[in-house]
């Protein structure tokens, strides 16, 4: 038996509709669903990206859950397209935090979502993927 891939992985923000504009409009996720207030919901390639209120998800229920602090994600992109969303980025008005090429190669660019989250887009070469 063997863990074949990432189902779903979240992050939180308490301003919900700020990260569904994000991450439909500047990122381009296929927007899922909602519960207002509590969730939305995208689909990312063959997995799906949750995004929690965490006063709604750390209360008593269906399992409480939560987090303090900015978290992070990183979302796999083809090296080829790494120049065109570094321009689409700067085009939807988002800072740029920092650039990385990684030693065993492949780069990063590493930026913040509306709640402070810490988001980067990577090409697979950073982990010795095939692109």
């Amino acid at each position: 038996m063997h863990v074949r891939s990432v189902l779903e992985t979240c992050l939180y923000a308490t301003d919900l509709e700020a990260a569904e504009r994000f991450y439909t409009q500047v990122l381009g996720l296929t927007f899922l669903s909602r519960v207002q207030g509590r969730h939305v919901f995208f689909r990312c390639g063959e997995a799906v990206f949750l995004v929690f209120n965490p006063a709604a998800t750390s209360a008593p229920g269906f399992p409480p859950h939560g987090a303090t602090g900015p978290g992070h994600v990183a979302f796999r992109i083809p090296s080829g397209d790494f120049d065109a969303w570094r321009d689409r980025l700067e085009g939807n008005g988002v800072d740029i935090e920092t650039e990385v090429d990684w030693p065993r190669g492949g780069h990063s660019i590493y930026f913040r979502d509306p709640a402070g989250n810490s988001v980067e887009l990577a090409t697979a070469e950073i982990w010795g993927l095939s692109d």
